[in-house]
């Protein structure tokens, strides 16, 4: 296992944030002219993701994500560098033209679940307090993303019980289950 280093912010333990946190903010990891993105509250369903979409800190194998409401993220400094890494993505994430680092991601299409929410990378800011992760989600992509060998996988599963994070292969059951609501909703099964 130790040959898997899942994230700076979990190997060694998940620090609790506080509820009464109310924001921060992120910068990108340029030396100068930073990005700055002020997030206005804490965010929700903080996780380790395990997606080849996700932006991860060199040598990690997860990302660690949370959301916040699209309405409390602000672009305060530098806006100009960033770029939509996929401009076909359902998640459109806004990486930092020059040190590649994903600023904040968001959903434009009305139509999906999680619309009004963006992504963003709390380990990007120097406050404390952030809601801490909570579990993890698309693990076994790990393997796809050059994580972790299929071997391995036992091993990092067991690391993220033991953190505290319930390994999950798609995103926890409330997402799913919030997902799955909002399809029934607009297809007129509920």
């Amino acid at each position: 296992m130790s040959s898997v280093a899942l994230h700076p912010n979990i190997d060694n333990g998940v620090k609790k944030g506080s509820s009464d946190f109310s924001g921060g903010t992120l910068r990108c990891q340029c030396t100068g002219d930073k990005v700055e993105i002020r997030v206005h509250s804490n965010v929700a369903h903080n996780h380790a993701c395990g997606c080849t979409k996700c932006w991860k800190p060199k040598g990690a194998a997860f990302s660690v994500v949370g959301v916040v409401p699209r309405d409390k993220v602000e672009v305060v400094a530098h806006a100009e560098k960033l770029r939509p890494v996929d401009e076909n993505a359902v998640i459109k994430r806004h990486a930092c033209s020059r040190c590649g680092v994903h600023m904040y991601g968001r959903i434009e299409n009305s139509a999906h679940p999680f619309y009004g929410l963006d992504f963003v990378h709390v380990e990007l800011s120097d406050e404390q307090g952030w809601e801490e992760p909570r579990f993890a989600a698309f693990v076994s992509s790990i393997i796809e993303g050059g994580g972790a060998r299929p071997e391995q996988m036992d091993a990092v599963r067991a690391k993220l019980t033991e953190l505290g994070l319930p390994p999950y292969d798609s995103l926890n059951p409330p997402l799913m289950d919030a997902i799955a609501t909002s399809v029934a909703k607009r297809t007129g099964v509920l």
